[in-house]
């Protein structure tokens, strides 16, 4: 039998939580609200300071400090591979040069880089026509000397430097273009001396001797050291393209890759309608990187210009 709450609290009996619950009623409410609130008591005042001083006792003198042992740091290791699986060569002098100095050419050379484009085409059947006329044999690289030679002559800013001292720009009135050449022990850019004042021929007997000298460690400081302008060539190793880092205190260097047989779409002239049709040719990808603080990007796009002029006919690069 199931009794409600109401009816055991009639009878008084509690029920679960029922006899925790004061049931007030509504004289009960109003009784309360008619009671007034007894003040709060007064805080005690507080004791004297000779009475605190009295009873709490002086903090006991701190030991006298110990001279702490010097940090030891344990030297830089590579702990995620076993020593068994790589090897540690100490770094050559001239790979420390070349550290220091193409760091501090980026950290502190403000770059910029152009690219072009330039049929190779013309140089390529002039290079059989000479070797099969005349017996002479050129490369492709010889050419590129020579015209960048050429084209530093029509737009002499880029054959300058920037002096941080004097706040200058400086140009040289002598072309003399430095040729990267690849040692076993690093990047060597040895000079070519009044290129413009040089034939073909001459350009290339020049590179051939200062490459062999230059991989045989037999070049003098004289011959390495200066320079105007600089070319880095990688079109022998199959890199198409790349950007290569001013090598200080030039304000410029022409990084140049190989020749890649391409589709030429054909042309159609609005005015008369004439058109052209689609070829395959040789195109080189040549990126000038320039310190912006000797020429701007309207000079580097001259020179460029310039450069793909001279290589477009290369007859010129004969006169």
């Amino acid at each position: 039998m199931v009794v409600s709450t109401a009816v055991r609290l009639a009878s008084g009996r509690p029920s679960g939580r029922a006899s925790l619950i004061q049931f007030l009623g509504k004289d009960g409410w109003a009784a309360r609200r008619s009671t007034t609130v007894a003040a709060p008591a007064a805080p005690a005042a507080p004791a004297s300071a000779s009475a605190v001083a009295s009873t709490v006792a002086a903090p006991p003198t701190p030991p006298p400090p110990t001279p702490s042992k010097k940090a030891t740091f344990a030297p830089e290791t590579v702990t995620t591979v076993p020593s068994s699986l790589y090897t540690d060569t100490p770094a050559s002098n001239m790979r420390k040069v070349i550290s220091r100095r193409l760091t501090e050419s980026k950290s502190t050379v403000p770059h910029f880089y152009t690219s072009i484009e330039i049929p190779l085409d013309n140089i390529l059947q002039l290079r059989k026509t000479l070797q099969k006329d005349f017996e002479t044999k050129v490369s492709v690289n010889d050419f590129i000397i020579k015209a960048s030679a050429m084209a530093l002559r029509d737009v002499p800013e880029l054959n300058g430097t920037y002096d941080a001292k004097t706040q200058s720009q400086r140009t040289f009135s002598q072309v003399d273009i430095s040729v990267a050449v690849a040692t076993p022990t690093g990047l060597i850019t040895p000079i070519v001396p009044s290129t413009t004042s040089l034939s073909l021929t001459e350009i290339s007997s020049k590179v051939k001797d200062l490459a062999t000298r230059a991989r045989d460690n037999k070049l003098t400081p004289e011959e390495y050291q200066g320079g105007t302008f600089c070319i880095s060539n990688l079109g022998m190793f199959g890199i198409s393209e790349f950007s290569a880092v001013i090598n200080p205190p030039q304000g410029a260097i022409l990084a140049v890759g190989g020749g890649e047989r391409k589709i030429i779409p054909g042309t159609f002239s609005e005015v008369d309608g004439s058109t052209t049709k689609p070829e395959i040719r040789t195109i080189m990808t040549a990126r000038l990187s320039a310190d912006r603080r000797v020429v701007d990007e309207a000079t580097a796009a001259l020179f460029l210009g310039s450069l793909k002029e001279y290589l477009n006919q290369p007859k010129l690069l004969m006169l």
